[in-house]
């Protein structure tokens, strides 16, 4: 008995996932933003979903142009590599339960980290050979020179020697709601976030120091010689050097709920969790004044993660205004003077 076209189609297996390996085509489209006129390029379609790292992980390489972003558009969820100039994009991972928060370029940028499952992967972008670092793993950071991973799990702040794999040393014990932690620039010591308190815990070990912070809303972001961090206290962005244990409010936002700040912490770009204004916006530490550049209009405000580039010249953050959640971006070189180069 002949089949029909439906029948035929209904019996066809489902669409095999894209290999990894494979490249991918541009899709971004530019618009012109409805509030404020100004350009801003969509990098990934809408129809599928797309994550940026964090603001305090590695997104965007300094050297090579590339950026490294979460999608399930290869048919699961896994780890790419797009080309800024281009918007091509490569698959790198071929995880079976890729947490998209997780993902973290390399200091040296080349390769990444992130999480399958509770596993902490390392992938070669060379050779896309994968590398299991540890197990049982909750939320990460890796240091600046790519020795040491330290991360949250049962209850307690782990650190890991990334050279080899061996068993990784319990720092301090946290709670449940410790958030990921953040290995201080050029000193050994590891920040964690509690709750709404900060916490300084040495690679030496004992117990963790509870700072003198007010509520930390948002998770801190080092300075790039690890002398202080700024954060978020509802919508106050402040400044903490923990070597004097001393607060400093850097500015009132206008209602900030998450942020980044380029290289020098000279400026700063925040995602508004105003409804009536839900705008991405420039901060200049000097004169603590704002400027809008576009409405992210996202459903979640506090998922916007916006980021600078190394440079400083363009911000990325994202949105699931159009559907599901997408990566934008702006150039902001007429505004923000370059830091070290992309």
């Amino acid at each position: 008995m002949a089949l029909t076209r439906r029948a035929f189609l209904l019996a066809m297996p489902a669409t095999a996932a894209t290999p990894r390996g494979q490249g991918l085509p541009t899709d971004r489209a530019r618009f012109a933003d409805g509030a404020t006129e100004m350009e801003v390029l969509r990098m990934t379609d809408p129809a599928y979903s797309s994550f940026l790292p964090a603001p305090w992980l590695r997104a965007a390489s300094s050297r090579s142009g590339f950026l490294v972003y979460a999608s399930d558009r290869p048919g699961s969820m896994q780890a790419l590599r797009m080309d800024i100039k281009t918007g091509e994009s490569k698959v790198l991972t071929e995880a079976a339960n890729l947490n998209p928060q997780s993902l973290t370029l390399a200091p040296d940028e080349k390769s990444i980290y992130y999480l399958d499952g509770t596993t902490l992967k390392q992938t070669s972008l060379a050779t896309l050979r994968d590398r299991e670092m540890a197990t049982e793993v909750g939320p990460f950071s890796v240091s600046e020179d790519g020795l040491y991973a330290a991360y949250c799990g049962g209850g307690k702040l782990m650190l890991a020697a990334m050279a080899a794999k061996g068993i990784p040393r319990a720092l301090a014990e946290v709670s449940a709601d410790a958030a990921i932690p953040l290995i201080r620039p050029k000193r050994a010591g590891v920040l964690c976030r509690d709750g709404e308190s900060a916490w300084l815990a040495t690679f030496e070990g004992g117990a963790a120091r509870k700072l003198k912070t007010g509520p930390v809303t948002s998770n801190p972001q080092w300075s790039t010689d690890g002398r202080a961090f700024t954060y978020l206290s509802g919508p106050e962005l402040r400044e903490h050097t923990p070597d004097t244990n001393t607060d400093t409010l850097l500015a009132k936002t206008s209602q900030f709920i998450t942020f980044g700040r380029n290289a020098d912490a000279s400026v700063f770009v925040g995602a508004s969790r105003s409804k009536a204004a839900p705008y991405v916006l420039l901060m200049l530490r000097v004169t603590r004044r704002e400027l809008a550049l576009c409405e992210h209009r996202c459903s979640q405000p506090d998922q916007v993660n916006p980021t600078f580039s190394p440079s400083s010249q363009r911000i990325y953050f994202q949105s699931d205004r159009s559907g599901k959640m997408a990566i934008y971006s702006m150039t902001v070189e007429k505004l923000v003077e370059k830091t070290e180069s992309d």
